[in-house]
């Protein structure tokens, strides 16, 4: 993490040329994306075992527990602009780390993986909304294209299911995550530059994790608490080790070197990501039609991310 944070901007005129920020933003862009995927599954495998706000709380302190030994220090030296900044920080934080990844959890609940990463694609179109960017013809089109595989996927490929399909209310709170996700993701690209990566998230995390004490508590106090086992303590592992420590950084470095918008035409490929892993994992069916939806969405994602994007005023 702190060799991505540091790596230099450009290289001497003796060693290998360095590749574009754009390059390396779309890079970072999709390994969030694909890390991220796996947490819908990891939601659903928890559903029954342990709470929402449970899981979203142990997940945020494993995250701070893993950024630490990188974070930590350079947070003490930035911290009089941390305070400076506090509200920001704090706002980012509780979209982002309080808010989203709870209502994920809670839509795990009742509705199935592949429906949390399908609905989750409202996320790209929210982004570009919130973030006020224009985008050029080419995006734009790369973008309808993704939307439509999604909307063939929860169509099963009749335009008219649409307008017949069952929401359960883990459905409703996805789209809730969706939104949340969304604002948090724009809101990235006012982030003052004089902060750094690490200390942010580090801050972020934190706050987000206090902001969840309370509700922590009420859940303990009604729901009782959660046996650790093989079945829990790995999927909180891993949201808290690699989608939320991994992911969020990848993300937030991403939205710094090609803006929230071009970023969002990356999370399309979120849908394919679950609908393989759900497949794979929690036996959830794939057949051709999903097939021919993914390759749409990719396609999309291809086509949008190579386009331009400029700040509206």
């Amino acid at each position: 993490m702190t060799v991505l944070e540091h790596a230099p901007a450009a290289t001497t005129a003796t060693s290998r040329p360095a590749r574009s920020p754009a390059g390396g933003g779309l890079v970072l862009a999709v390994v969030a994306t694909v890390v991220w995927s796996g947490s819908f599954v990891a939601a659903r495998a928890l559903h029954d075992s342990v709470p929402p706000v449970q899981a979203a709380f142990w997940r945020w302190v494993i995250a701070l527990v893993a950024v630490a030994p990188f974070a930590a220090g350079q947070a003490w030296r930035q911290r009089a602009l941390l305070r400076r900044h506090f509200g920001y920080i704090m706002l980012a934080a509780l979209l982002g780390v309080t808010v989203y990844n709870t209502l994920v959890n809670q839509a795990g609940v009742s509705t199935s993986a592949s429906n949390m990463g399908m609905i989750m694609a409202a996320a790209p179109v929210l982004i570009a909304v919130f973030a006020r960017q224009r985008v050029d013809g080419r995006r734009a089109v790369g973008l309808l294209i993704a939307l439509a595989g999604v909307l063939t996927l929860l169509g099963k490929g009749s335009p008219a299911a649409l307008l017949h399909l069952d929401f359960t209310i883990g459905d409703l709170w996805m789209l809730a995550a969706a939104a949340s996700f969304a604002g948090y993701s724009a809101l990235l690209r006012r982030k003052p530059v004089e902060i750094g990566q690490l200390p942010f998230l580090f801050a972020a995390f934190a706050l987000g994790t206090l902001l969840l004490v309370p509700a922590y508590a009420v859940s303990l106090a009604v729901q009782g608490g959660f046996t650790p086992s093989a079945g829990t303590v790995g999927p909180l592992l891993y949201v808290g080790v690699c989608s939320s420590a991994v992911a969020f950084f990848a993300w937030n470095k991403a939205i710094s070197l090609i803006g929230p918008a071009r970023a969002g035409v990356v999370y399309y490929l979120q849908s394919v990501c679950v609908a393989l892993l759900s497949f794979a994992v929690l036996g959830e069916r794939t057949g051709p039609l999903q097939l021919l939806c993914m390759a749409l969405i990719l396609a999309g994602v291809g086509l949008g991310a190579s386009g331009r994007v400029t700040a509206r005023r």
